[in-house]
């Protein structure tokens, strides 16, 4: 038998679960996915992160599948951004904060993007808004540095969302190499 690639490997990132009454145990989760036809689900911690196999035609819609059904199950909408495996090994690379993760893992987050932002609007953000912290776009991610802690930054997703009209969901730099571990697993 050969060995499985991770071609086909996706990580999907769910926004605000598990927070106040918007739950959904991780086993129901993962039942969601399969539902939708993914094949190897796995999750990750109770914060929504799901890692999964899908054709390429399946990949391009489990996001509007399972928040369809988080809807029609739970009552409320579940904003889902997704990547490939590629494309998780692409951001660990890219990261413009990597020696800063190196030294303080908590101090670096990355937003995760539904929606590539117009280039006018990402010129339009105050790289001043929250000082100390930093923040890089590139391409569909935000890169953050934030030393005196995420939860004290003015860079929410809110703020970014709002500015570069999209959605976000936002992970800390040991998630994001967690979740590079299981798609390359």
């Amino acid at each position: 038998m050969a060995a499985q690639t991770n071609d086909g490997v996706h990580v999907a990132l769910l926004r605000g679960i598990n927070l106040g009454s918007r739950r959904i145990p991780m086993p129901e989760l993962a039942a969601i996915f399969q539902g939708a036809g993914c094949e190897d689900v796995r999750t990750y911690i109770a914060s929504g992160n799901v890692v999964y196999r899908a054709g390429a035609r399946l990949a391009s819609r489990v996001a509007d599948l399972v928040a369809k059904a988080i809807a029609d199950e739970y009552g409320f909408d579940c904003p889902i951004v997704t990547r490939s495996a590629a494309e998780i090994d692409a951001i660990v690379e890219g990261n413009p904060f990597a020696d800063e993760a190196a030294e303080d893992p908590k101090a670096v987050h990355v937003a995760f993007l539904k929606d590539r932002p117009a280039k006018a609007r990402i010129e339009a953000l105050d790289p001043d808004r929250s000082p100390p912290d930093r923040f890089v776009v590139r391409g569909c991610e935000i890169f953050l540095h934030c030393p005196n802690g995420v939860a004290r930054s003015k860079l929410t997703n809110q703020w970014f969302d709002s500015r570069l009209a999209t959605v976000s969901t936002s992970r800390n730099w040991r998630t994001v190499l967690k979740l590079q571990e299981m798609v390359r697993a």
